[in-house]
């Protein structure tokens, strides 16, 4: 048994990047918790702070920088304070921070935290840093990632680095965690993976009867036990089909992954959300031939009318880098052209940095800042327009909202709230802002539309 150390032990955690970082905070408090550490905002009393980084990008890198040199002076006053790194670490950040902080480890090293931190043997009991147990910052949304690592090799993308080869986790562990969140009350949970579309599980003990492959693998068995592989969209109907009142989306899909099957499975699913992110990243084919990314643009206008045309009121969201090494003029006419043509929901538009050790660090990286900061200032332009047609026809409706934030949540608010307003999402990933302060968090009540944004949604509630 681990030695819980004295309650009075804080701990502040700061997190960088995406929500599968997130997601691993989660589980980073969960284990720092579980050894009787408790979380604080006081930096004045805090013992340990944990940094969960990412080099996906070198913003994010630099804003580590930063945040440590900050926290530096803090240790200057407060000598018991350590400092430790973890996350999405390439090799060349690991060795320019490793003498900064106190201790850095793999993410994947996780269940060995409390022996790293010298309070007691681990005995590593998970092979799968993603079976611990995760303390939710929510209570109403949950990430559950499925999956970690990456087999894609995109040209200019450090995941696969970083995290590694892709480990899918067994479908029975993936359901129980989701049975005990939905049995806790959470009404919306999200799957993660760097690809969620090329897991690849293993399921037992189903009801279902053995085919006859089954069968002759099984023959010399006296007790037949059956253990098949499962894809992406038949762990999403399993799912699906769990008991309770939950609603069910995943982030994020590879295009060239994304499959007829997946596509039905999701038209008929009951739970699942008519929302999809499918990364796109530039709308040229030589670009992404360049990207290493698998597909060509036919390819994925092709997925795009399939899944509209059986998911009529899907929400699309996408992401795209501007100024890829090379990408000249027209070749970024060509991503503004596709934008306008498929009209997302939303668009993450990033400006391309080089990252070492990647593909696209060994071009030469030349298309300036102000280049880019154009590129990304036209597509923004077209993202504002499109956005603002997909949210008009929510304009006098009616829809179902699952509250996540409300005013009294921040005690500062007291005597002030009136005017405050709730946030929520719909089923369609849109949010609403409710002028409201007696919503409870995690319920979904009917919110009429009364005004609308590119960004979002205005409602008040509806009688």
């Amino acid at each position: 048994m681990p030695i819980r150390i004295p309650d009075r032990t804080k701990y502040h955690l700061i997190t960088f990047g995406c929500q599968m970082n997130k997601s691993d905070s989660e589980r980073i408090a969960g284990v720092l918790e579980k050894i009787g550490y408790r979380a604080t905002n006081k930096l004045s009393l805090v013992d340990l702070i944990v940094i969960n980084m990412c080099s996906v990008r070198q913003s994010a890198v630099d804003r580590v920088f930063s945040k440590i040199g900050d926290l530096a002076k803090l240790k200057i006053k407060n000598a018991k304070c350590k400092i430790i790194l973890t996350g999405c670490i390439l090799k060349k950040d690991y060795h320019k921070l490793k003498n900064k902080v106190d201790l850095i480890f793999n993410i994947r090293d996780l269940p060995k935290l409390p022996s790293l931190l010298k309070l007691a043997k681990s005995k590593n009991e998970f092979a799968n840093y993603l079976s611990l147990s995760p303390l939710h910052a929510s209570i109403s949304s949950a990430y559950v990632p499925i999956m970690t690592g990456c087999n894609n090799f995109c040209a200019y993308c450090v995941v696969p680095y970083t995290r590694g080869r892709e480990i899918s986790r067994p479908a029975e562990e993936i359901i129980n965690e989701i049975k005990y969140l939905v049995k806790k009350g959470y009404k919306e949970i999200i799957l993660l993976g760097q690809n969620v579309n090329s897991y690849k599980g293993t399921i037992k003990n189903q009801k279902s009867p053995p085919t006859q492959t089954e069968k002759i693998k099984n023959k010399k068995s006296k007790n037949l036990k059956i253990e098949k592989s499962i894809d992406f969209a038949d762990l999403l109907r399993l799912i699906d089909n769990l008991p309770g009142d939950f609603r069910l989306t995943f982030i994020t899909s590879h295009p060239k992954d994304l499959s007829d099957k997946l596509i039905k499975t999701m038209s008929s699913g009951k739970k699942i959300m008519p929302y999809l992110h499918l990364p796109v990243q530039s709308g040229d084919n030589e670009i992404l031939k360049k990207m290493n990314r698998g597909y060509t643009v036919e390819n994925y206008k092709k997925i795009i009318r399939r899944i509209r045309k059986k998911i009529p009121g899907l929400s699309l969201s996408t992401d795209v880098i501007v100024g890829f090494p090379g990408e000249t003029k027209k070749q970024f006419e060509n991503t503004a052209k596709l934008m306008k043509q498929i009209e997302f929901d939303m668009v993450y538009i990033a400006r391309y940095s080089p990252r070492l050790g990647t593909a696209a660090a060994n071009f030469a990286d030349n298309v300036s800042q102000k280049e880019k900061k154009s590129r990304e200032k036209i597509l923004t332009e077209i993202l504002v327009k499109t956005a603002l047609k997909k949210n008009r026809k929510y304009l006098k409706k009616t829809v179902e909202v699952l509250i996540e934030k409300n005013p009294r949540e921040n005690k500062s608010n007291a005597g002030r709230i009136k005017n405050e307003f709730c946030l929520g999402k719909t089923k369609t990933f849109k949010t609403v802002r409710i002028k409201s302060s007696s919503l409870s968090l995690n319920q979904i009540t009917k919110v009429k539309i009364v005004k609308i944004g590119p960004w979002g949604l205005e409602g008040i509630i509806s009688r």
